[in-house]
């Protein structure tokens, strides 16, 4: 049954996946067809074409390998701009790499087409089309969170013990496997149990697992007279919180670093009980401010994802562990997602919950990183059209001839190089979410 449920995360995950890639591709398709564009291909893959279908002037396929997926508009690159001819205006490797973008973008353009061509449409039309694949991402992404927030909620923790440690040990080091000879935890010593409410401390009222922690926090070696209900009955106790070293987390619950990266640490009362937690539906208004807070974070992780793939193949070359918040590729979130599915000690709800999250997340990641202004993504292009702009507005602004529409062919070696970056980088990542997974449960 594990096995099943995990097939079944990972075949949930990649079939979002895949609706999120060819909807991606629909936001350049249906923007390209509005401005007149001819469209020749939409095709989901790459590769050999496995099945395809021609509907009016353009064929909508599947192709072998389901790595991403492309639309292919006539007259990507503009032609020479001495003769309008297609040739080589050197020998040099760059142009002639320069040519052949050319050649092909030009191969399909018919007669009565001239007009319907990429590179003669308006800068902001450009950037229209080219900005539609990242902002479907972006709106997949914003519908899931609403989904999940509005329709699932978020996991708050509850004033009912979840769990009881048995023994003191330092943050970050295992329980020892005698229990017998271990010091006692507070929660231990005062007889808590799995299952009990705790519903004052020290007299006062408990209302909520944050309120309840921050005064343990704060009552080191202070014995306090606590309530608990155990199965429908009043049980009195008394809690003496130890003072302990645990790590500084802050508003979201993410633990902070100091400046060599090391996780902050603070001297703070311990009790050594855990809270169980139950779904909280949020209202719509905490949609954006949500989908702001995960965009932020993965903007942080792309700009600084160079040190990040440095410490990813440290991790798997070596013994060092994989950082839970690092980048990940598309088979560690299938391997996530089916991890998830197989939790049969979790609510179903809760299995769902994540999954769509996951699928969310990932959304939001490709609205980012295809904003990176470098070619084969989109922000390359985007980038390529605004420089037109420029460009042509400086020629207007000091009456100089029209240098015409930007050639972002000549721009193919960097984009090959990019594309190499690229292709290593998935590479590294595959392998090292195959040999050292990212243990973001904790069970590992």
């Amino acid at each position: 049954m594990t096995v099943l449920l995990f097939i079944l995360g990972v075949v949930v995950v990649a079939v979002g996946i895949a609706v999120s890639i060819a909807l991606h591709e629909v936001g350049h398709l249906l923007p390209a067809k509005l401005f007149n564009v001819r469209v020749t291909k939409y095709m989901i893959g790459f590769g050999k074409t496995i099945f395809s279908i021609k509907r009016g002037e353009t064929e909508y396929g599947f192709k072998a390998i389901p790595a991403g997926g492309y639309v292919a508009m006539i007259g990507m690159y503009p032609p020479n701009a001495d003769d309008g001819a297609v040739r080589p205006s050197s020998t040099g490797m760059f142009q002639t790499l320069a040519t052949e973008a050319r050649s092909m973008a030009h191969e399909e353009v018919g007669p009565g087409d001239e007009n319907r061509v990429f590179y003669k449409l308006p800068v902001w039309k450009k950037v229209i089309i080219m900005l539609g694949g990242p902002l479907m991402n972006l709106l997949i992404g914003t519908v899931l969170m609403a989904v999940v927030l509005m329709g699932f909620g978020t996991s708050q923790p509850t004033t009912t013990v979840a769990s009881v440690s048995a023994c003191q040990v330092k943050y970050g080091e295992p329980e020892p496997t005698d229990l017998s000879t271990c010091t006692k935890t507070p929660a231990a010593a005062a007889g808590i149990q799995p299952g009990d409410t705790i519903t004052t401390f020290d007299g006062k009222a408990v209302t909520s697992w944050d309120q309840l922690t921050g005064w343990i926090r704060d009552d080191a070696g202070k014995s306090v007279a606590i309530t608990l209900l155990r199965n429908g009955k009043t049980v009195n106790t008394t809690l003496t919180p130890v003072l302990t070293s645990r790590p500084v987390v802050d508003i979201n619950g993410t633990q902070e670093k100091d400046a060599s990266g090391a996780a902050k640490m603070a001297s703070v009362g311990f009790a050594g009980i855990g809270a169980t937690s139950h779904l909280v539906p949020q209202p719509a208004s905490a949609v954006l401010p949500a989908v702001g807070n995960n965009l932020v974070q993965i903007s942080g992780v792309v700009l600084n994802l160079p040190q990040r793939l440095v410490a990813v193949a440290q991790a798997a070359f070596s013994s060092a562990p994989r950082d839970p918040n690092g980048p990940i590729s598309v088979v560690g979130v299938g391997r996530v997602a089916g991890e998830v599915a197989s939790m049969q000690d979790v609510p179903v709800a809760a299995r769902v919950e994540t999954l769509i999250s996951l699928v969310a997340g990932l959304n939001l990641a490709l609205f980012v990183f295809n904003l990176i202004p470098l070619l084969p993504l989109d922000g390359g292009h985007v980038a390529g059209a605004l420089y037109e702009a420029v460009r042509r507005g400086l020629a207007k602004v000091f009456r100089k001839r029209d240098p015409g529409p930007f050639d972002i062919a000549k721009l193919l070696p960097l984009t090959y190089v990019v594309a190499s970056v690229l292709l290593v980088m998935g590479a590294l990542l595959i392998y090292a979410d195959i040999v050292k997974p990212v243990d973001i449960f904790g069970t590992r």
